[in-house]
């Protein structure tokens, strides 16, 4: 039976076994659909936790959470577990109060690896089961991306697996209108050299290639930092972008100025952006895409992630009045297909038997096609040997395959800098690069105020 509590923003749910079934928790029951249900019967018949309460802790409300929780409900019953999942709009704030206080819940669900990694160092995090790491190595695409995703440096000083990436998102998009391309006769570009190409067919036709906006109101700048950073990972092996986000390399690197220069080439030619590379800074981001629905169209491709339909015109058919595809890398490069994007982590912060069995159900196919059949909280998975069509859109599907396809994916660059940079002089200096100044005077801008805060 669940029960649903909501006080202050906070969502309380408790999964208890034997009731699941009945109380409907199990929307599909086993055996039923092209599940992988050999993956939950092998889980179910090698745990007993003998109805261990397990507590989970993460940011998910509304439709995430719902999802979630249904997902849970299948580890309850094929573990014979208690399980209880509360949710927070506070989560950062509050995941600490608990670890400083002892109260912790089991299992903790981090949407930045910084906290994360924070956490791991004052020792309230408990590394995962051996076998873990080299599972997802072998069965994630760009399996030790994420592997080193949640891998960090413990109280002791020494490096473990503490964190589970589990539900990620993607931003290496590029949404253009097919009906659009299909009447100038335009061909999805497969590599960034044949992109640059189609962005100058489309001026040499007349026409504006790009819609770029970087207008976000506080956060006014952060839609070009993702372009930076996609262009540093098509531009630059993936160790310098590690590098760059823990300020080893600093801003003023030149591989780094010179991803900022590839944003550039892009957002401020005249030619290239609607408006004209004077209109980029000012432009709200969530307008950016309407000028591809104008008629005629006012640009012919807009880059950002997967979320960004949410501002396309109402009654928009994603799949159909619009569409994407990823975001190319340099054939000429040899840098194979990197994704940027975004996600969560499943993090032990009070160690029990059940909190361990909670990630191994991770683990199975079953835990991840569980969520790909539902609407709610736009799930989408690396992992390579789920049922790709249990998606339950098309277009979900055609994200995951960006995901599956991927050869390194890394976590937004911004995301992992202390706020000051990442959420600060990064988002003002892309701004002022917008606006004319230049990459190399930018980025020791940049520099000087991460150099303040050490």
């Amino acid at each position: 039976m669940t029960t649903r509590t909501l006080l202050a923003g906070t969502a309380i749910l408790a999964l208890t076994t034997g009731g699941a079934f009945a109380g409907g928790h199990l929307f599909a029951m086993p055996g039923e659909g092209d599940y992988n249900w050999d993956s939950y019967n092998a889980f179910a018949e090698a745990t007993d936790l003998g109805g261990e309460q397990v507590t989970v802790f993460g940011p998910w409300l509304g439709p995430d959470q719902e999802a979630l929780e249904s997902v849970l409900a299948y580890f309850a019953e094929g573990a014979n577990a208690d399980v209880r999942y509360v949710g927070s709009d506070s989560f950062e704030q509050q995941i600490m109060v608990d670890a400083e206080a002892g109260s912790a819940p089991n299992v903790a669900v981090f949407p930045q690896p910084g906290l994360a990694s924070d956490m791991a160092a004052r020792g309230f995090l408990t590394p995962l089961a051996d076998g873990a790491a080299s599972w997802m190595a072998e069965n994630y695409a760009a399996g030790q991306s994420w592997v080193d995703l949640g891998t960090y440096d413990g109280a002791d000083g020494s490096s473990a697996f503490y964190a589970f990436p589990y539900k990620a998102d993607v931003k290496s998009l590029v949404w253009y209108i097919p009906e659009n391309f299909e009447d100038a006769g335009y061909e999805i570009p497969e590599t960034m050299e044949e992109l640059k190409a189609l962005t100058d067919q489309i001026v040499a036709d007349g026409e504006t290639p790009w819609c770029i906006g970087l207008g976000s109101g506080g956060a006014t700048g952060w839609p070009a930092t993702d372009w930076v950073e996609d262009m540093l990972l098509r531009t630059q092996p993936p160790e310098v972008y590690d590098g760059w986000v823990t300020n080893e390399i600093p801003f003023t690197d030149e591989r780094i100025v010179g991803a900022i220069e590839e944003f550039g080439y892009f957002a401020r030619n005249d030619d290239y952006v609607a408006g004209g590379a004077g209109a980029v800074a000012s432009t709200d981001f969530r307008d950016a895409p309407k000028g591809l629905f104008d008629s005629p169209p006012q640009c012919y491709m807009h880059r950002q992630a997967s979320f960004i339909p949410a501002f396309f015109p109402e009654g928009t058919e994603v799949g159909e009045d619009a569409d994407f595809f990823y975001f190319p890398a340099y054939a000429g490069k040899d840098l194979g297909s990197p994704v940027l994007g975004a996600g969560t982590l499943f993090a032990i912060t009070n160690d029990s038997p059940g909190a361990h069995a909670l990630i191994s159900f991770l683990q199975t196919e079953i835990a991840h096609e569980l969520w790909m059949s539902q609407e709610g909280g736009g799930f989408l998975t690396p992992l390579k040997t789920v049922n790709p069509d249990l998606y339950v859109t098309d277009v979900r599907a055609s994200l995951g395959e960006v995901l599956t396809n991927a050869t390194t994916f890394r976590f937004d660059g911004s995301d992992l800098m202390p706020g000051g940079v990442g959420a600060g002089s990064f988002w003002t200096g892309m701004v002022d690069y917008a606006s004319g100044k230049s990459a190399a005077e930018v980025a020791a801008e940049i520099q000087s105020s991460w150099d303040a805060l050490k």
